[in-house]
């Protein structure tokens, strides 16, 4: 397994373009609606789940961004990320079958540390020092490693009600988990980021 997550990411990637954003296909509509409220989470130890977290991932449609299924993807992804079974700080929409750009944050930073979710999200840029710190992803079971992340951010993303385009500047822990998840989109995992990787007990 260790040969495949370490090799393949640079294979895969390479087969992988851009797309266009557009409206959400059937399958993606399907996947939404049949879902329960606790979402199944991809992972990097099944070959098919494998190929969608490591594909890029594209923007929401205005129109989909002011849909029901939006709003209710939103509702299961942060009822999936807050499970007890998972109990993450964040997940992004390929965690759960989607290539979109859409990323469920834990806001440590704010009144009540809610839960908040960023639609077709990009890091504008990245300044301070590189500070090393612990990550796990729920995509990566039993696996934990060092990871170095920039201290501060600048986050771009849509507001889903008004599609106005909103920036943000996040430090500390909180930056890493925007790093983290929006890497996601880009078909990227932590553990292309450091060779200093260990095995837990889940």
């Amino acid at each position: 397994m260790r040969k495949i997550l370490i090799l393949a990411p640079a294979v895969l990637l390479a087969l992988f373009a851009c797309s266009s954003p557009g409206s959400l296909t059937r399958s993606e509509k399907a996947l939404i609606a049949s879902s329960d409220s606790l979402m199944h989470v991809y992972t990097v130890d099944d070959s098919t789940e494998f190929i969608v977290l490591r594909g890029e991932s594209v923007d929401f449609s205005d129109a989909d961004l002011q849909s029901p299924l939006f709003e209710s993807l939103v509702a299961k992804m942060k009822y999936t990320v807050q499970d007890p079974s998972q109990d993450g700080v964040g997940i992004a929409a390929p965690q759960v079958g989607l290539n979109r750009r859409l990323i469920i944050v834990c806001r440590l930073d704010l009144p009540g540390e809610p839960f908040v979710a960023y639609a077709n999200p990009y890091i504008d840029s990245l300044w301070g020092p590189s500070v090393v710190g612990r990550e796990g992803c729920l995509s990566i079971p039993g696996h934990r490693g060092n990871v170095p992340r920039s201290e501060f951010a600048l986050i771009r993303y849509t507001d889903p009600v008004s599609l106005s385009v909103c920036r943000d500047t996040v430090s500390g822990y909180v930056a890493r988990i925007f790093q983290h998840e929006i890497d996601h989109l880009e078909g990227v995992l932590y553990i292309d980021r450091t060779a200093d990787l260990w095995t837990v007990s889940e």
